[in-house]
């Protein structure tokens, strides 16, 4: 793509950027233009509610039913994950993801068609429908990229899943689209780790980074949109004093050098990426400063250092915010 000189960011450079665009170092005011700029890279939802915790580190005055804003809708995602997203991305995470060979096309439209059929219009846990139509309940997930599947998932029964329109967008557009959206918030960032991000085929990986040659900017062994180059070198503006990020939250949904490069310790990155659920992310300061887990309204934290009186009351103050729709207070507690 090009032999332009390649750009030197430091780590504290690119870390700083990925706060700011998404959004945690300070709270975006209420509003559908906030959810929709939280929500830029879609918001995963594969652990209960994990998307209103997200969307609760990013914009101001959420609450425990935000999520199901007018704005936003819910579909099966990159990686065929849970997501919240906004509704007028619609096709960006869909279409976005519909395959380019033949074979993984038709498998997608094949069942996107006969889901649609047997639902008739009616709104159906999908393992009921699944079961109705004789197939596996989760190969209806490969039916998400052709753009007529949603979902309602409340976090303690099955999806519940409709169909509806396929969005009048072009498959290759979107899949650009996302392309940028994925840049913007993780970048630097290579095409293998799109695919890996967006569970779509190497060869559609690269080809939308070739679309995009020429507003890409060389950095390391990756890149970034030329357009965010300004962003990358402008000096960072004072983080949060604290922030809980739930399990798959953007900011750090990362694999290989990039969770090198969030957490130098080996041993607290595999206590932070685990093998199975992931616990949340502590930010204290811009940084990530430990971990935590909650069952119900009873949240534990694990700081990985000593904090100051400071700093304890500001994650405290963060974890009491916590939009759980709970009776009571929230009860935490520090390992």
């Amino acid at each position: 793509m090009g032999c332009a000189a390649r750009l030197a960011l430091s780590r504290e450079r690119i870390v700083a950027f990925r706060r700011g665009v998404n959004a945690l170092d300070r709270r975006l005011p209420w509003g559908a233009e906030s959810l929709r700029a939280a929500a830029w890279a879609g918001l995963q939802d594969s652990s209960p509610r994990a998307a209103l915790l997200s969307l609760h580190a990013r914009v101001e005055g959420v609450r425990a039913d935000s999520w199901e804003h007018p704005s936003l809708v819910q579909l099966w995602g990159p990686r065929f994950s849970d997501y919240v997203i906004a509704a007028e991305d619609h096709a960006v995470f869909s279409l976005g993801r519909l395959p380019e060979a033949a074979r993984g096309r038709l498998r997608a439209l094949d069942t996107a068609r006969r889901l649609r059929e047997f639902l008739g219009g009616r709104r159906m846990p999908f393992g009921e429908a699944g079961r109705g139509m004789g197939v596996v309940p989760n190969s209806l997930r490969y039916a998400a990229p052709a753009g007529t599947v949603l979902l309602r998932w409340d976090g303690a029964r099955q999806p519940v899943i409709w169909t509806v329109e396929a969005p009048a967008a072009d498959p290759r557009a979107s899949r650009l689209e996302l392309a940028r959206r994925y840049l913007h918030v993780f970048g630097p960032a290579t095409a293998a780790g799109f695919a890996r991000w967006a569970g779509i085929g190497a060869a559609e990986a690269r080809g939308a980074f070739a679309g995009l040659a020429g507003s890409l900017t060389p950095v390391g062994e990756g890149w970034i949109l030329s357009a965010d180059e300004d962003g990358f070198r402008a000096p960072a503006g004072p983080a949060a004093p604290a922030r809980l990020l739930p399990a798959g939250d953007a900011f750090y949904l990362l694999w290989g050098a990039d969770r090198e490069a969030l957490v130098a310790d080996a041993g607290r990155r595999a206590g932070l990426w685990t093998s199975r659920v992931w616990p949340g992310a502590l930010l204290v300061n811009g940084e990530v400063a430990g971990t935590w887990r909650r069952a119900g309204g009873d949240v534990t934290i694990a700081a990985w250092r000593r904090l100051s009186a400071g700093e304890r009351e500001a994650v405290e103050r963060e974890a009491l915010a916590l939009p759980l729709g709970l009776a009571g207070p929230v009860a935490l507690r520090w390992e």
